[in-house]
């Protein structure tokens, strides 16, 4: 008897640690970006990882909005950009590594974000091609060094389209026509706009809190 309770109290035990490991291991860990409480944003270059040589200002030029709607301020892209260049600093990888603390002193910042993009551009597979446009990002205390989020988000211009019809056939023609769209318009400009919005809107599950500029400001949280 004694036995069958000792096995039952052990199995009860198992099913609460895993319970509670999984309790840990989901959703995001918002401690530091909660006690930290930004309220202002430095938007830094992203770095290019792709070959497209124009993808780091084309993302640049669309993630203030997202941010700004989610409740930050984020200083001026153009000013930035002119403080950096001012200082002979035009390589998003080298702006990347200039310590937080000084990047503090000279813009006040409560946060910078850092982003890579990881595509960007035209995809071609053996029957068809859609625009795709993939970031990370991390968010990071410029008073204390700590990160406070990180997450990823991407986009592709064929997320949209229906099966065609007349099979292998209209499969084909199809595939065709897209891949003379996709050739002869650049549509990674529209798609990073997609990809920043999911990237950098407040809400979301594992996303960005809300910011001070917000209605929603630690009311409606992740």
């Amino acid at each position: 008897m004694k036995t069958m309770r000792s096995l039952r109290l052990l199995t009860l035990c198992a099913i609460a640690a895993l319970l509670g490991a999984c309790a840990t291991t989901t959703g995001y860990d918002y401690t530091n970006f909660r006690q930290s409480r930004p309220a202002s944003i430095l938007l830094l270059p992203p770095v290019n990882d792709t070959n497209t040589v124009d993808a780091s200002y084309s993302l640049l030029s669309q993630m203030t909005m997202p941010l700004a709607e989610s409740g930050y301020y984020v200083l001026p892209v153009s000013l930035v950009d002119e403080t950096f260049r001012q200082n002979g600093y035009t390589n998003p990888a080298e702006i990347e590594g200039i310590p937080v603390d000084r990047l503090h002193k000279i813009f006040q910042a409560d946060a910078a974000l850092y982003v890579h993009i990881k595509q960007f551009g035209t995809v071609y597979q053996l029957i068809s091609s859609a625009t795709v446009v993939t970031a990370e990002a991390h968010l990071v205390d410029l008073r204390s060094g700590n990160v406070l989020w990180a997450g990823k988000a991407s986009a592709s211009s064929a997320e949209n389209r229906g099966n065609a019809g007349g099979g292998l056939a209209g499969l084909l023609i199809s595939a065709l026509v897209n891949q003379i769209v996709e050739s002869t318009s650049d549509r990674s400009h529209d798609i990073a706009g997609i990809t920043s919005m999911r990237l950098l809107t407040a809400g979301q599950p594992a996303g960005l809190l809300y910011g001070p500029r917000s209605p929603k400001y630690q009311t409606q949280q992740p």
